[in-house]
């Protein structure tokens, strides 16, 4: 007994050895992503895709996966139609430009998705105070601050309206005059004209309206117009 065992795991082991040394597109291919760190679009079926590539459960073991797109023809969002993938041989002309470091992915979408914005979150009193106070350092420092107070301002009114929270816009208000009458006699004309203008937007009939933006007040005193 002892003796057909080492005959058949000499045997198991002559086998293997003979399959390493048979041609494998699938070992070339494993060999090819995982040097090169790039996967491979697969076609499953007729509208059914997926991506091969090496992965790696241990240091010393990797394996080909296949991984599924649910199946369709644009599985991908920002990647598009698949039908209309090609390779670049198949151009005449190049169909990223003359540089070769152009490329058109990933496709962008025309509209924004919300998770695509700069997120305001209040959970806590000390995050709303710092989005308050940030407005209120640009408000001291116009008109040399004017586009990042109006920016600010408008994306701390467009969060309060998010949120419901609309006592804030006659709070926010009441600040700005208070920001107002503490000018000194010193301060520039115009930092005052635009205080005003931001205060009474907030109080307007568009305050309320989320697509409206409070936009800066034109004078003869703002840099624009010296």
């Amino acid at each position: 007994n002892d003796d057909n065992s080492t005959k058949k795991e000499e045997e198991d082991e002559s086998n293997t050895q003979e399959e390493g040394k048979t041609p494998s597109f699938t070992v070339l291919l494993h060999g090819s992503l995982k040097v090169e760190g790039m996967v491979a679009l697969t076609r499953v079926s007729e509208d059914w895709y997926g991506i091969m590539y090496s992965w790696a459960d241990s240091k010393k073991k990797s394996n080909l996966m296949l991984s599924l797109f649910e199946p369709g023809i644009e599985p991908v969002s920002w990647l598009g139609n698949m039908n209309n993938l090609a390779p670049i041989s198949d151009f005449v002309d190049p169909p990223y430009g003359d540089e070769d470091n152009k490329t058109p992915f990933p496709v962008r979408p025309q509209d924004k998705r919300s998770y695509a914005q700069s997120c305001v979150v209040w959970i806590k009193q000390a995050g709303l105070q710092a989005d308050i106070q940030k407005v209120l350092r640009h408000a001291r420092k116009l008109p040399d601050k004017q586009q990042q107070f109006y920016k600010e301002l408008n994306r701390l009114r467009r969060a309060a309206l998010s949120f419901g929270f609309t006592e804030l816009l006659e709070a926010m208000a009441t600040l700005l005059d208070r920001e107002c009458t503490m000018l000194p006699g010193t301060a520039n004309p115009d930092a005052a004209l635009q205080l005003t203008n931001a205060a009474n937007a907030l109080r307007g009939e568009s305050a309320t309206d989320i697509n409206h933006l409070i936009m800066p007040l034109r004078t003869n005193f703002g840099q624009e117009d010296t």
